[in-house]
C-alpha cells in the first residue's frame, strides 16, 4: 500500500499548480494532506474513487487537514478529543481494520517562540491521543510535525539552533515519540542520509539552494515495523514550499 503526506501550504494555490496531476499520477491508497487554509465549500475536488474528509479550522485561511481513502473507514475522529486543541483542523483520524492512519499539522512555535508554550501543551496532549490509539491496534501518523529531530535533518543546524522547530524543547518532545515506541520511518531505511529535506523556505532561493529541513513525517508504532518496505520524499515535486513524503507498506496480509 502506497500512503503519501503533503503539507500543501494553501490548497487553492496549489491546486493551480498542478495538485490533481500530481494526485492523480502518484495513485495513492490513502493521501493526507496539512495546510488547506480553506473551509468548506471553498474548493470541489473531483476525486473519483476515493473518500474525501475535511477538518478546517475556524480561523478563516488558516491551518486545516484532509485525508483521501480509497478505502472507506470504520469511523473517523476530527481532533483529538481536548478543547483547547481543537478548533484549528489540526487532525483527522481514520479507523480501519488492523490499524489507524492519522494525519496532523503540528502547531508552528513562530518567530520569537511565542507559541512554543502551547506547542508544549500540544506535543504533550497528542502523545498521550497517539498512545491511546497504540493500545487498541497499529498507529500510522504523518504530517508537518515542524521539527528538525537532528542535525542531519535540516541544511544548517548551527546558526538554525533556538528557532522555531529546532529548539531543544521541541526536538526533545520528538525523542518522546519514539522512546513510546514510534518509528521515524525515513531514518529507519536512511539512517544517515543527509541532503534530503521536505520544506524549504521561499526567501533566499532555498530550495535553488537545498537549504532545506525535513520537517514531514511518517511514523508507524513498532507493531507495524515488519510491515514496511520503503520510504521516500519526493523531492523533485513542486506546487508549495513543502515536497511530498511516501510510505510503502504492507498492510494487506
Amino acid at each position: 500500500m502506497k500512503f503519501i503526506s503533503w503539507n500543501v501550504n494553501g490548497l487553492r494555490a496549489c491546486v493551480q499548480k498542478g495538485f490533481l496531476d500530481y494526485f492523480n499520477e502518484m495513485d495513492a491508497d490513502v493521501f493526507c494532506i496539512q495546510e488547506t487554509k480553506m473551509q468548506p465549500g471553498q474548493l470541489e475536488l473531483e476525486l473519483p474513487g476515493y473518500y474525501q474528509y475535511w477538518n478546517s479550522a475556524e480561523k478563516k485561511g488558516y491551518s486545516g487537514t484532509a485525508l483521501f481513502s480509497k478505502k472507506e473507514p470504520l469511523s473517523i475522529t476530527y481532533g483529538i478529543g481536548v478543547e483547547e486543541h481543537d478548533h484549528e483542523g489540526r487532525v483527522i483520524t481514520a479507523e480501519f481494520e488492523d490499524y489507524y492512519v492519522v494525519t496532523v499539522y503540528t502547531p508552528n512555535s513562530q518567530r520569537e517562540l511565542t507559541r512554543l508554550d502551547y506547542r508544549m501543551q500540544w506535543e504533550e496532549a497528542f502523545l498521550a491521543y497517539i498512545n491511546g490509539l497504540k493500545e487498541k491496534k497499529g498507529v500510522l501518523f504523518c504530517g508537518d510535525l515542524n521539527v528538525a529531530h537532528k542535525e542531519i535533518d535540516l541544511k544548517n543546524p548551527k546558526t538554525n539552533h533556538r528557532n522555531a522547530g529546532f529548539t531543544d524543547e521541541e526536538r526533545n518532545c520528538f525523542t518522546r515519540v519514539l522512546e513510546n515506541g514510534f518509528i521515524d520511518t525515513f531514518r529507519y531505511f536512511y539512517p544517515e542520509k543527509e541532503g534530503i529535506y521536505s520544506w524549504w523556505s521561499y526567501r533566499f532561493q532555498a530550495r535553488a539552494k537545498n537549504a532545506g529541513w525535513r520537517i514531514d513525517y511518517f511514523m508507524v508504532s513498532q507493531i507495524l515495523q515488519e510491515k514496511l518496505q520503503n520510504a521516500s520524499i519526493l523531492t523533485q515535486i513542486y506546487g508549495s514550499d513543502h515536497c511530498p513524503v511516501v510510505l510503502e507498506i504492507d498492510l494487506n496480509s
